[in-house]
């Protein structure tokens, strides 16, 4: 029981490019697509958090507010953080403003929010 919940700690302690090489490991060498893993790791890193989540937000949607200029860098990222196809993701860029990601952790959404924004995007959290 105690190794488990040092693997839970572990996981719920992963930064945002720990997160997305995980993923790809899922992907590639056992089969289990990102987006499944990820709701995975939210749903077990939510599972005890449940009176804190009444004192502060702990769930963020990263919306994508403008592409900036350097759109074809903010398409490729955000292909890369939410792991959809490159016309999806071209979708959610000429959308904006649109969510990103939902529902994440508030770690998480921050990272993304610098990396879009290192990219030239504008984007804000919610």
């Amino acid at each position: 029981m105690a190794d488990l919940k040092d693997f839970a700690e572990q996981l719920v302690n992963l930064t945002v490019k720990e997160v997305n090489e995980l993923a790809d490991i899922l992907k590639e060498e056992y089969g289990i697509e990102p987006a499944a893993a990820a709701v995975a790791v939210a749903g077990g890193a939510a599972g005890g958090g449940e009176a804190e989540a009444a004192e502060e937000k702990s769930e963020f949607d990263v919306i994508l507010k403008a592409a900036g200029g350097s759109k074809l860098a903010v398409v490729k990222l955000v292909k890369e953080l939410t792991g959809l196809g490159l016309k999806d993701a071209k979708d959610i860029v000429d959308s904006a403003p649109k969510a990103v990601k939902e529902g994440v952790a508030k770690d998480e959404a921050e990272g993304i929010k610098k990396s879009l924004e290192e990219a030239g995007a504008e984007v804000e959290l919610k």
